[in-house]
């Protein structure tokens, strides 16, 4: 299957309720299979400028709860850079406290908004905010038996209790349907404990999130870099998974790289939404990159030798990026956390990024992606205010 028509199967995909992150999650990990190349890892030579270290590599299985595993990552990087402790975070915590906030939203809009297992960076921060956190030894979200997530079967459940009240067949709903819904959700994921002990001590969730995990939710701003939007201002994020409508910053091409370069000097990490359906994504080589050539008009030879080392790619421009939008050859993919800088054996940098599909890569569960990359396909960034270079941040008002 090609690129275009890929990207079409899954952008359709993403507008369905219920099952659909969880097959849309399945579709586009087994659709990057084939994007490798036989000899990519001796053909790459890697240094790390910068590293800031985070927890383990996990998994999000067939979930397509990425959002949460990325920037739950991106928190407890947070904690290393405050000095703390690292905590593994539970991104079902954050998930299961989404699903009923989308539940709520969705009766709302009279289910005229995206359902499913998609999120955005900014919702872990906003359950954080409103609801704490918990650590992933007390909320594995493993209720039933099972060694890693499977959310099909809940979310199709989840999205027949939300349709049959959009019906109203009462003819004015009461407030039950909300006990019933948060019913099917924890009796998949478990409920949610009002309190818990950890290493000693009772916690509830925000008092966890007050004293142990110690940041601001206040101290975080998401942007992203739109020509259809004035620069510097809020614009609500069109991608069907910002169920919340949430605003983001509108920053200028170039703005976006300055301004993880700049967090990764200072110490900060930086969460990353972006579009990985690629043909020079390549989750298999663990490399990313903006090839100069379209697939289809490659030979088998440059196909096969797409990444067996440095490439060229074009120059990414404003106009081209958001053509990549509107034509919707960039997708609300997937969720990832750029931990570093490392420059290749010609001296082009790569950002060193942590992935939640496992360690089952050439990197052990991270990737190496240039700049171009994330210029042209990013959806959204996530960062700590003082990672923002002074300029931008003034412009910002941040």
């Amino acid at each position: 299957m090609n690129t275009f028509s890929f990207k079409s199967v899954f952008a359709a995909s993403v507008f369905l309720a219920g099952t659909a992150g969880c097959f849309a999650q399945d579709i586009l990990v087994n659709s990057l299979k084939l994007n490798a190349s036989d000899k990519s890892k001796e053909n790459f030579k890697f240094t790390e400028v910068i590293n800031l270290g985070t927890t383990s590599v996990k998994s999000q299985g067939s979930s397509g709860t990425c959002w949460s595993y990325s920037t739950n990552s991106f928190l407890e990087s947070e904690m290393i850079r405050l000095g703390k402790q690292p905590v593994e975070l539970s991104q079902i915590y954050s998930a299961r406290n989404v699903y009923v906030e989308k539940g709520v939203n969705y009766v709302r809009m009279h289910g005229a908004i995206t359902l499913g297992d998609g999120g955005a960076l900014h919702d872990v921060i906003n359950m954080y905010k409103k609801y704490g956190t918990v650590p992933r030894e007390v909320y594995t979200g493993l209720n039933y038996g099972t060694d890693k997530n499977k959310f099909a079967e809940m979310g199709a459940l989840m999205e027949g209790v939300l349709t049959a009240v959009v019906k109203n067949p009462n003819g004015e709903l009461t407030p039950n349907w909300q006990k019933a819904y948060a019913a099917v959700i924890d009796s998949y994921l478990g409920k949610v404990p009002d309190n818990f002990t950890y290493k000693g001590k009772n916690y509830t969730p925000q008092s966890f999130a007050k004293e142990v995990v110690g940041i601001n939710p206040d101290d975080y701003v998401e942007m992203s870099s739109f020509t259809n939007a004035p620069y510097y201002q809020k614009t609500t994020m069109m991608v069907p998974d910002n169920w919340s409508l949430d605003q983001v910053y509108n920053v200028k091409l170039n703005d976006m790289t300055d301004v993880i370069d700049n967090a990764l000097k200072k110490g900060y990490t930086v969460a990353w939404a972006t579009d990985v359906s690629e043909k020079s994504f390549s989750w298999k080589n663990g490399v990313a990159y903006v090839a100069s050539k379209k697939f289809d008009d490659m030979t088998a030879e440059e196909k096969a030798d797409m990444f067996n080392g440095p490439k060229a790619e074009p120059e990414i421009t404003p106009e081209m990026r958001q053509a990549a939008f509107d034509n919707y050859t960039t997708t609300d993919d997937h969720g990832m956390h750029i931990i570093g800088l490392a420059k290749d054996q010609t001296g082009k940098e790569y950002y060193i990024v942590k992935n939640s599909w496992g360690e089952t890569n050439d990197y052990k569960g991270f990737l190496f992606v240039t700049k171009n990359f994330v210029k042209y396909k990013t959806t959204a960034l996530l960062v700590n205010k003082g990672g923002i270079p002074a300029e931008i941040a003034k412009k910002l008002g941040v």
